[in-house]
């Protein structure tokens, strides 16, 4: 969340900030509720001090009835103060991160692109989707995965675990190299932790499976679950950032999602990916967010299919993120009638600078001893729905066989697969 003191001395930017994002928030009624927090807050402090000053010793009965009455009333003013708690968290909660001021403003196609590499191949014959190519090898089934669990859940067989399994450890060896520490995640988390990170666990729009009869959810990405892992903390930055690649099992509900850009794979309940994080000093965050796309680019130009990177305007931008890039591959199932191949995307990655430290505690002490918040960041770097999406659709043969880019066969231990 943003700093209190911050939204008090900057009202007219944090409600444009708000417009940008196209985030309803009621600033007047957030900063009433600090106005009233403040001074109960206030009022307690001195009942408690009158309290606290009561003389030692037997007290005569109507100092005793004095501090009946004078409990009573701070038992009531913290009831007051907790009811207004309620009200100033859930207010200050809804208010968006800043954004950079370089990101662009406007609608979700107001984006920006950066960077594009690589070009759709030009294929003699009539290219397929991956959903087609590989249900037709018997490596995909979303008929029994809908049969056992659901719409949109899948099992994975053959050669295509093996090209999960292999973009796995792909991808972690790239992460180790940069100094990423790798990890695996527990899939659900408290729901106090999803709330730190930025994620609704209730209500309408959510898009999150919680646990009946339990303050615990089904995560959608090993964000949550790894900024959680210092939640409450002071820690120590003084050898630089600390750098995890996170691997777990996402769940998400997708709801109202669905169209041309959820076929196959695209769009489903659960897959597996493995999350880069960083927590460092604000000082550091801006070179952090440019490593995590470097990285993320390092990994797509490995395995060799066309993409480009684009800058999410402001209506686009999830509340933690002060900043995010999205990769973007060509794919043919978002091509149109003329078969010219669409993007979609296939990584983000995003500076939430303190946010997240704020809501969740998590501090260091900077060179001058003082304590403040650490800035958190997050990337893609493989994720086992979409990535195969380009690896198949682009590398496709007419027989159907997918030929593995190079750097990816030696850890799958065939060329073609299909």
């Amino acid at each position: 969340m943003l700093d209190i003191a911050y939204i008090r001395e900057n009202v007219e930017e944090v409600q444009a900030n708000c417009k940008a994002r196209n985030v309803s928030c009621d600033i007047e009624a957030l900063l009433a509720s600090d106005e009233q927090r403040r001074a109960m807050q206030q009022e307690l402090d001195g009942l408690r001090a009158q309290q606290k000053a009561q003389p030692k010793g037997k007290p005569s009965p109507d100092a005793l009835e004095q501090m009946k009455a004078l409990s009573s009333n701070i038992s009531e003013k913290e009831g007051t103060l907790r009811e207004i708690m309620n009200t100033y968290t859930a207010l200050l909660a809804s208010v968006p991160n800043r954004m950079h001021p370089d990101s662009p403003v406007g609608e979700e196609d107001a984006y920006v692109v950066v960077s594009t590499k690589g070009e759709m191949p030009a294929f003699s014959f009539t290219p397929k989707d991956h959903e087609e190519l590989l249900s037709a090898s018997d490596m995909l089934d979303f008929e029994r995965g809908a049969k056992v669990t659901g719409s949109k859940f899948y099992f994975a067989k053959g050669d295509l675990v093996r090209l999960n399994m292999g973009l796995l450890q792909y991808g972690l060896d790239i992460a180790e190299k940069h100094g990423f520490l790798p990890i695996e995640t527990p899939d659900m988390a408290k729901e106090s932790i999803l709330m730190g990170a930025g994620f609704n666990p209730r209500g309408e729009e959510d898009q999150i499976y919680t646990v009946e009869n339990t303050d615990l959810a089904l995560i959608g990405t090993a964000e949550i679950t790894t900024l959680g892992l210092h939640a409450n903390e002071i820690m120590d930055l003084s050898n630089g950032p600390v750098k995890y690649a996170a691997i777990s099992h996402c769940y998400r509900k997708e709801s109202g999602a669905y169209g041309r850009t959820s076929k196959g794979l695209y769009r489903v309940h659960q897959f597996t990916k493995l999350e880069l994080f960083v927590f460092c000093k604000k000082e550091e965050s801006e070179a952090m967010h440019r490593e995590l796309l470097a990285i993320e680019k390092e990994i797509c130009d490995g395995l060799e299919f066309p993409y480009r990177v684009i800058d999410i305007p402001s209506a686009d931008l999830g509340a933690p993120a002060y900043r995010k890039y999205d990769i973007e591959a060509l794919m043919v199932m978002n091509g149109d009638e003329n078969n010219v191949a669409g993007y979609g995307e296939i990584t983000s990655t995003s500076n939430c600078t303190d946010y997240q430290a704020r809501r969740l505690q998590i501090r260091h002490k900077n060179d001058e001893g003082k304590t403040e918040f650490v800035h958190t960041l997050n990337g893609t770097a493989i994720v086992l729905s979409r990535f195969p999406i380009a690896l198949v659709e682009n590398f496709q043969q007419e027989d159907g066989r997918i030929k593995l880019p190079a750097v990816l066969a030696k850890y799958v231990g065939k060329e073609y697969i299909g």
